[in-house]
This record gives C-alpha cells, structure tokens and sequence, in this order.
C-alpha cells in the first residue's frame, strides 16, 4: 500500500531546483496540469509528426528537432483516456526528463501533445497538497501534487514518472512480444 506523501515530498518532486515555485500550465481535456519550469525546453506548435511502427498507442510518432529525433507522447493516450484531437490550440511541449542509458543517467528530450498551453503560474509550496490516493482519473504516481490556484486545483505532473523512459520501452516490447495496444 502507499504511503501518504509529506507535503515536503511533494514539493520537491513537483519541482526540484531553481526556480522552484513556478509552472507552465496546460489543458488536456477540461482539466488543468501543470510541470515544473525547469523541465521545459521549448514549446512549438502541432505540425506532422513520422509514426513509428510498432510503438504503443500513447506514442504518437517522432519530430525532428534541429537534427535530434524526439519521440512524441499523447498525454491523453498514456492517461488512458484516449487520443488527443489536434485542434489550432494543440502544442507539443518538449520537456527534457532523466533516462538511463546503459548505466549512466541522462537527460532525453521528450515531446508531449497537449490540447492548449495556459500561462506560467508560480506556485508557492504552501498551496501545493499531496497528491490524492484516490478518486483521480489518471495513475497516482504520476501526480506530483495538487496546486491550489485561484481557488482551483492545478494537477502537477511527476514527469519523471509519467514520462519513465523504461516503463515506456518495457510497454513497447510487452506490445511487441503480444501484438496488443499498438499502432496498426
């Protein structure tokens, strides 16, 4: 069973460093989420993307960006909730998130679609709560907090978790091995 989180754990998972206190915010479906600041490397707009074959349904395909391959995630889709529709407001928010290659860790740029990006928010740790251990609409672990702004809850994402590298290599290879959950 898991713990309770501390609001000082969650303050430090929702933003480790630097800037600490501030957010870009962004919609996917009618709910608001944030990510810390420091996790952001650009946000461009929905262009084409190339499919990968084989790739689980959340990985919508790969841009390149500058002379790097960047794989795109649907945050909709790894929420369990469905594709995204791409409308003039969606945006692909490149964040850079810690991967382990071989044994050393690294930082890989990973793009996520979101339905629109809002504004950057600073958050001070006393309106942060822990996140809730139920009645949430995606996984638990991929909630850093919950941010209280304007007397409205603002989700805060855990990139390292929701956007895990290896769990994501680990689902494409269980599609791979069962042919289930990909792209056709």
């Amino acid at each position: 069973m898991n713990q309770p989180q501390k609001r000082e754990d969650v303050v430090r998972i929702a933003n480790t460093s630097g800037d600490q206190n501030q957010y870009l915010t962004f919609q996917i479906g009618r709910e608001m989420f944030a990510v810390g600041i420091l996790h952001i490397r650009e946000i461009i707009e929905y262009g084409s993307l190339t499919t990968v074959p084989m790739m689980p349904e959340f990985v919508r395909g790969v841009i390149n960006l500058r002379g790097s391959v960047v794989p795109v995630i649907d945050l909709s889709a790894r929420f369990g909730r469905g594709e995204s529709e791409i409308n003039r407001r969606s945006c692909v928010v490149i964040l850079e998130v810690e991967a382990l290659s071989g044994s050393e860790e690294s930082l890989q740029e990973i793009g996520v679609i979101v339905d629109a990006v809002s504004e950057v928010l600073e958050i001070p740790p006393e309106e942060i709560e822990p996140a809730p251990s139920f009645g949430a609409r995606i996984r638990a672990d991929f909630i850093a907090g919950m941010g209280k702004v304007q007397g409205q809850f603002v989700i805060l994402l855990d990139v390292q978790q929701a956007l895990n590298t290896r769990e994501m290599a680990e689902l494409a290879a269980i599609g791979d091995a069962t042919g289930h959950g990909l792209d056709s």
